[in-house]
Parts: C-alpha cells; structure tokens; sequence
C-alpha cells in the first residue's frame, strides 16, 4: 500500500467529514447520517487513491442525500 500526499490529505478531508455526519446524526439520532459517518471515517483506511477515495465519498454523500430526500 503506498501513501503519498494528496492520499493523506484526502483521507483526513474524508475522515473529518464522516465525523462531522456521525455527530450530527448521533445529536439528532438520525441513523444514516450515523451510519454515513462511520463508513466515511473508515473506509480511507483501505483505499490509498486519492480518487477512488473521492468517487467512493461522492457516491456515500449523494446517499445520505438521496436518504435525506425520501424522509428516512
């Protein structure tokens, strides 16, 4: 598994988003921002492309979009 920067600072981005999503669903007991949340701060741990990692992030928050569209 290689590192680089871009890598780093896009799994930090990433992280710091899924944190953000968690507490909010966690203060507001709203499940898919929780369960969002979790798998954005754990999933750059496996994925070392900086845009993969984007792609994966993009489709997760079109998701939690989609799930906050539907009234879920």
């Amino acid at each position: 598994m290689e590192f680089d920067a871009s890598s780093l600072v896009a799994s930090l981005v990433v992280s710091g988003i899924g944190f953000v999503a968690f507490t909010y669903g966690k203060k507001q007991s709203r499940f898919p921002q929780m369960i969002i949340g979790l798998v954005l701060m754990g999933f750059p741990y496996f994925v070392s492309d900086a845009w993969l990692m984007a792609t994966i992030t993009g489709v997760l928050l079109g998701l939690l979009w989609l799930s906050v569209r539907l009234g879920l």
